[in-house]
This record gives C-alpha cells, structure tokens and sequence, in this order.
C-alpha cells in the first residue's frame, strides 16, 4: 500500500467514526486523543480526535488493522480474501461506515442544493 493510500484511509476511517460518536454518543464523555500517523517509518502527520471511550477504541483497533494489512495493493475489507478485523469488530465498523457514509452524503447534497440557492 502507498503512503498517500494509507494516509487516506486511515483519517476516512477517522471521519466515520467521528460522525458517527458525534451523533450517536452526545451524553457519553468524551476524550481527546491523537494519532501520530505512521507507515513503514514514515511519519505522515497528526490525527486529533474527540471520542468517547467506545469509539476511540474502535478507531484504535481500526488503525492497528490498517497497518498490518499484508496486501500491496489494499482491497476493500469486505472484498478481502483474508479479512483481518475478528468478526464483531467489522460488524461494529460496518455499522458505523454506513451510518456516517448516508450522512456524509446527504451533507453533500445540502451543499449542493445550499450553493445553487445562493447562485439565484
């Protein structure tokens, strides 16, 4: 996997999981983290994030699999003939990419209809 690869997909997942403890856990605490972004020795910048316990640990795990993953060229982990998430932990991510993903699109589509608006 590239740097730029690896990069990118560790703050999507990042993205995903933000939105979704943002919507889904307002009344749980939450704490401030960061993770210095790393691949093969090379630093690539900072993530900051704001998660409740739950999440950040599941931001966690999703890092630690994204630096392990064997392949060259990354397939798509559900695509994957040899999926390194344990069960559970890509249901609970699979929830959570689906849920973020919807919001992220309909976000999308606000700025669409929000920027046409101001064009008239």
């Amino acid at each position: 996997m590239t740097y730029e690869k690896f990069e990118k997909d560790a703050r999507m997942v990042h993205k995903f999981i933000q939105i979704y403890c943002d919507d889904k856990h307002k009344e749980k605490p939450k704490t401030d983290g960061l993770i210095k972004l790393q691949y093969r020795g090379e630093y690539l910048g900072d993530l900051k994030y704001r998660l409740c316990e739950e999440c950040e640990k599941t931001l966690l795990y999703s890092y630690e699999r994204l630096l392990e993953c064997p392949h060259e060229e990354k397939p798509r982990c559900r695509k994957c003939p040899n999926p390194c998430y344990e069960k559970s932990e890509w249901k609970k991510l699979a929830k959570i990419m689906k849920y973020s993903g919807m919001k992220m699109g309909i976000l999308k589509i606000r700025k669409l209809f929000k920027g046409k608006k101001k064009e008239e």
